[in-house]
């Protein structure tokens, strides 16, 4: 047990499944894998169950009001941004700097709010 808030795991709806794990994986450099034994086709972020994560399915993306997920990426919020932007992102706003790290919102190629995130350096 935890007296800590935990997010366990993340479902992002996305309009084109294809489409969707092309830019994710882009911008944050995973390595998917697709699940298609469900009911609906999934594409999970990782093929590494053994933790945090989640995963993306066809669906309707919420419209302007839905949550955000902040994203880590893999290097410099500016090479992610740029990595984003290229691949159809909009970005919203400045970056942001907080104690645990620097992040700036984008939006999605089906409108999903996201933040992309760059994690505080360890001392």
């Amino acid at each position: 047990m935890t007296d800590m808030p935990t997010v366990v795991w993340t479902e992002i709806p996305v309009s084109d499944l294809d489409a969707a794990t092309a830019f994710y994986s882009e911008v944050f450099g995973w390595k998917t894998l697709r699940v298609d034994e469900g009911p609906n086709p999934i594409v999970n972020f990782t093929s590494d169950m053994s933790g945090v994560s989640g995963h993306l399915y066809p669906g309707t993306p919420a419209s302007g009001n839905g949550p955000t997920i902040h994203l880590a990426l893999p290097d410099a919020i500016e090479a992610g941004a740029a990595r984003a932007q290229k691949a159809g992102a909009t970005l919203l706003g400045p970056v942001i700097a907080i104690p645990p790290g620097r992040f700036q919102y984008a939006t999605d190629p089906d409108g999903n709010s996201i933040g992309l995130f760059e994690p505080a350096q360890a001392t």
